[in-house]
């Protein structure tokens, strides 16, 4: 079977569309959501949609259930509770309650355990990221123990790809991009990266497609109109700083920045748009 895994796609529905056409093309059977469906940009009501017509299996994000006000903004970046109380105000009755009746965990397809943050908590699992070797090992012992007996997890929040595989000896490989092949007796964690705010220097969509039969992972990077949906943020008051900017400007900021390694701590400076 082959599995389109998504997260991250923040109200981004030009991201949305070219990664659901991409998949199709790449013989997805179906599309898995990590959550973070909403938060950041303009069009939420656009993204819930195409993933309700997509048939897709989804877990609820932290933004998303800020959003439904099943958790506060607490810990949130002002752009990013923003965001939140404007979505809250734009959305209908009806996606409010479709993300409100997301589920924080799940197993798909009787293969792979979802979650937006990581698997070991028990409460407030899609506020944990995982981003050191520490809390993924912590992940991994639930992934063991889970009583599906499932071998896989897949997570987002981070906006990072990566494929981590936990060996019988203990040792961990990790894989972050192309096509990664997936051990049968390893524990594997799966981060197909961010479709509406990828982070790490690329701005395209990712996802990633996830072949159950020839046991393997590929991430797939995907050009949409940023532009556009960077106007439409701006619009609706939302968007980051420096998103004025000409496209040119921006790229290559973006290409100095990447070069000198001070990507995540600009982005932290400027953007101040962490989950």
């Amino acid at each position: 079977m082959r599995l389109a895994i998504l997260a991250d796609i923040h109200a981004n529905a030009a991201a949305l569309r070219a990664v659901l056409h991409t998949a199709r093309r790449q013989g997805a059977e179906r599309i898995l959501c990590l959550g973070d469906i909403v938060g950041y940009n303009a069009e939420p009501a656009a993204c819930i949609a195409l993933l309700r017509d997509a048939d897709a299996v989804c877990v609820a994000g932290n933004h998303d259930r800020a959003v439904t006000g099943q958790i506060t903004t607490r810990g949130f970046s002002p752009i990013a509770a923003r965001a939140v109380d404007w979505t809250r105000r734009t959305l209908d009755a009806e996606s409010k309650a479709l993300l409100a009746a997301l589920p924080v965990k799940r197993v798909a397809a009787d293969r792979v355990a979802m979650v937006h943050g990581a698997l070991h908590p028990d409460q407030g699992c899609e506020l944990v990221r995982l981003d050191t070797a520490e809390r993924r090992a912590l992940s991994f012992d639930a992934l063991a123990a889970h009583p599906s007996g499932v071998r896989m997890a897949a997570f987002g929040h981070t906006h990072r790809a990566g494929v981590f595989q936990r060996r019988r000896d203990g040792s961990v490989s990790e894989g972050n991009g192309g096509r990664v092949p997936l051990d049968g007796e390893s524990l594997c964690l799966l981060n197909p990266g961010s479709v509406g705010e990828p982070r790490g220097g690329d701005e395209r969509a990712s996802f990633m497609i996830l072949d159950t039969d020839a046991r393997a992972a590929t991430v797939h990077r995907v050009a949409y109109d940023r532009d556009g949906t960077l106007a439409l943020t701006r619009r609706a008051g939302l968007g980051p700083r420096l998103s004025g900017l000409p496209p040119g400007v921006r790229a290559a900021l973006v290409r100095g920045v990447t070069a000198l390694g001070l990507t995540d701590a600009v982005r932290r400076c400027l953007y101040a748009r962490p989950d």
